[in-house]
């Protein structure tokens, strides 16, 4: 049988297909509080210098509940299961969204978004753990590709659905979705090589382990900084493009939440076409290397774009968006860098890790803001985050193909 023909099988196995629609509801809630923060914040009575302080709070909230929920859930899915993990994280943030939609005070809004961040700490890094495991070595790309392709999606749904319905009406959407994907999940069975790994006697889930020996915690570090130059671009330059707008003098008023949307339309290009060329060139770091190269020209073409238009910002945006598009390959290769009992672990805390790593990019984009300007300033910190992946790339081995039936000491 061909290669063609067994990816073409696994692409409709169930588990990628629910991997998929999990991630899409992920990325939904995900981004759907950095759409509804202005809204929502005024209709709860708060001034725009309050919506201002307090939607960073609740973002930095949220990030600090998915930093939490990646070692949750990755211990969990390594100590009880690839699908308990993914019952448990969609459940959770299935049922924090639905509270969000009846919040009156921002304390409990700080508080769902925390509990929401937790479970959607586990949604990729679990779907992408039982995908890598079930499907063969040289085809497991593809079904990785789907997920990711699929699930990025969510974002452009969340705009619209807040463009016709009130943010309350888009929280209970949210969790509705999720809990509706619970029915499906039913039918997804475990990953033969954690069934094999449970009958063993060795440490599954030890999440300290990964700091206890020099070269894993090195490997374990380079995973996460390969995944930088992505949350720079969400973090910085996508959520402050308003502010990066003035400053560019482009001509006509920038939308956060539209340049949201242009962002995650060219993610889903580019999660589908990364992973697909890392199946045809046989090689994760080869199109990690390419896409990097391409962020690169996407961030210089950013700040290149003096006196523009604000349609003309928002295809650069979508540039940006389809050259961070290596996600899903990155998420794969932090994947199969490990052995089947930390597996779970390192693919749910490194996407988390990178994404809370949104915290001390702002905090040095803030600095040398302040110190050299907000243009000058956001390309040092971009600068910074994408020489940080090229090192890290380069320094991590090639794991297309590689059988991940193995363990860590």
């Amino acid at each position: 049988m061909s290669t063609h023909k067994i990816a073409l099988k696994d692409l409709f196995n169930t588990a990628v297909i629910v991997a998929a629609l999990g991630y899409f509801v992920d990325i939904y809630d995900l981004i759907l509080f950095s759409i509804v923060r202005i809204p929502s914040l005024r209709d709860l009575g708060l001034t725009p210098e309050q919506i201002t302080s307090q939607g960073l709070l609740l973002l930095n909230v949220q990030m600090i509940g998915m930093l939490l929920g990646g070692i949750l859930w990755g211990v969990l899915g390594d100590k009880k299961g690839r699908i308990q993990l993914l019952f448990g994280s969609i459940f959770l943030y299935s049922l924090a969204n639905i509270a969000n939609g009846f919040v009156h005070t921002i304390e409990l809004y700080a508080l769902f978004r925390f509990i929401a961040g937790v479970g959607l700490a586990g949604e990729l890094g679990g779907g992408i753990t039982l995908v890598s495991e079930i499907m063969p070595k040289e085809t497991r790309g593809y079904g990785t590709m789907i997920v990711a392709t699929v699930g990025v999606a969510g974002a452009v749904l969340a705009y619209y659905i807040v463009e016709h319905f009130d943010w309350r009406n888009a929280y209970f959407i949210g969790g509705g979705l999720g809990l509706a994907l619970l029915v499906l999940r039913v039918s997804v069975f475990e990953s033969g090589m954690f069934n094999a790994v449970k009958e063993k006697n060795v440490s599954r889930g030890n999440f300290f382990s990964l700091f206890t020996n020099r070269e894993r915690f090195f490997r374990y570090l380079k995973c996460i900084f390969i995944g930088l130059p992505t949350w720079y671009c969400v973090g910085i330059l996508v959520t402050l493009s308003p502010e990066f707008a003035k400053a560019l003098n482009v001509d006509g008023a920038v939308s956060a939440g539209r340049a949201v949307m242009f962002f995650y339309l060219g993610l889903i290009p580019g999660d589908f076409l990364s992973g697909l060329m890392s199946q045809l060139m046989r090689s994760r770091r080869k199109i990690i290397l390419v896409f990097l190269l391409m962020n690169g020209v996407a961030i210089t073409t950013y700040f290149m774009s003096h006196g523009m238009s604000a349609d003309s910002l928002y295809y650069i945006t979508f540039f940006l968006g389809f050259s961070v598009g290596y996600w899903a390959v990155f998420v794969t290769n932090a994947a199969e860098q490990f052995g089947t009992n930390l597996r779970a672990t390192v693919a749910t805390t490194v996407p988390n890790m990178a994404r809370g790593a949104t915290v001390p990019i702002s905090i040095a984009f803030t600095y040398a803001a302040s110190q050299f300007g907000i243009l000058a300033g956001g390309a040092i910190v971009g600068a910074l985050c994408l020489a940080i992946a090229f090192y890290a790339l380069f320094h991590l081995n090639e794991t297309f193909g590689k059988d991940l039936n193995f363990e860590e000491d």
